[in-house]
């Protein structure tokens, strides 16, 4: 049982003043079985990111049917959460109203970084409007440093939230490094969450640095892939760089960790030979799809694999 690849999918189209590098985090949204959309962040000049879309034949993710020219939302204000980039994370789809929900980049001083997670709603998923000027998911008194990349969709009838929580920072070969797991939230409308830190997946070991973008699909049961990564030197070391990870749950909420079960490692050479990260799965018909970033973080695009074998664990 594993995951078959198919190949690279999309890389970053450089001539637009907001696309400059990086197709990050590919977050889909099955819109028919016929169109399959990905929203993605892209980084300009001054490593902002922004959001924009494209969309593909599900049965054939290389077959691009369409690409945005355009980001769908506008860096946040002056001093807001989002003002230095925004990183798609989940689509939700209720009475016909898509809600994205994104991470918001802010640019910290003593610290490279603070994330948070933001939302935007649309009638169409491409005309889209910020919720507020702030985050629907911050930091709290319990969680200090940084939270994001939230994976989104109901549970037993309320609103489930599985997004990635900052432990800590400590300086690694004199820089400050981050560590993060992946912790659960509830909501009754999707805007007011409560947080009682439950850990939905923990580090594995001390070694263990990074634990992040969730995603989720439901069958005989809960079933999660997400990415992980050492705690150090993981930019540019492979054997500590990310991985995609595995968990399954009967409830959604206590996860039991199988990476073993992931199914999908890097390439030999190619495009996703140092990493494999932010993993987005979906159904279509009887087949699991599985879209994905290779080497340096998205840095080349997006992928895809197909997964065949059984689902037996």
């Amino acid at each position: 049982m594993t995951w078959v690849k198919k190949g690279l999918i999309y890389s970053p189209n450089m001539d637009r003043a907001w696309s400059k590098s990086h197709a990050q985090v590919p977050t889909v949204d099955l819109i028919s079985d016929n169109v399959l959309r990905i929203y993605y962040s892209s980084r300009d000049a001054q490593n902002r990111s922004h959001i924009s879309y494209i969309e593909v034949n599900p049965k054939n993710p290389k077959e691009i049917l369409y690409e945005h020219p355009e980001p769908i939302l506008d860096l946040g204000k002056l001093g807001a959460f989002d003002e230095s980039g925004l990183m798609p994370s989940s689509v939700v789809t209720i009475n016909d109203i898509k809600y994205l929900y994104y991470t918001g980049w802010s640019i910290g001083k003593t610290v490279p970084y603070h994330n948070t997670i933001g939302l935007a709603v649309s009638d169409d998923g491409v005309n889209f409007r910020k919720a507020g000027e702030g985050p629907v998911l911050s930091t709290t008194l319990q969680e200090p440093y940084f939270i994001g990349t939230a994976e989104v969709m109901m549970l037993n009838g309320v609103w489930g939230c599985w997004y990635a929580s900052c432990t800590g920072w400590e300086l690694i070969d004199g820089k400050p490094e981050p560590r993060y797991h992946i912790k659960f939230a509830e909501s009754k409308n999707g805007i007011d969450w409560i947080r009682n830190g439950a850990i939905a997946i923990d580090y594995k070991d001390q070694n263990e640095g990074g634990i992040v973008k969730a995603t989720i699909l439901v069958g005989e049961e809960y079933e999660m892939w997400f990415s992980y990564r050492g705690i150090k030197d993981y930019r540019f070391n492979s054997s500590n760089s990310y991985r995609i990870g595995y968990a399954h749950s009967q409830d959604g909420r206590q996860w039991v960790r199988r990476d073993e079960f992931a199914g999908l490692n890097v390439s030999k050479i190619g495009w996703d030979s140092q990493m494999v990260a932010y993993p987005s799965v979906f159904n279509i018909g009887n087949k699991k799809v599985i879209i994905y970033n290779g080497n340096a973080f998205g840095k080349e695009g997006f992928g895809y694999a197909e997964w065949e074998g059984s689902d037996e664990k």
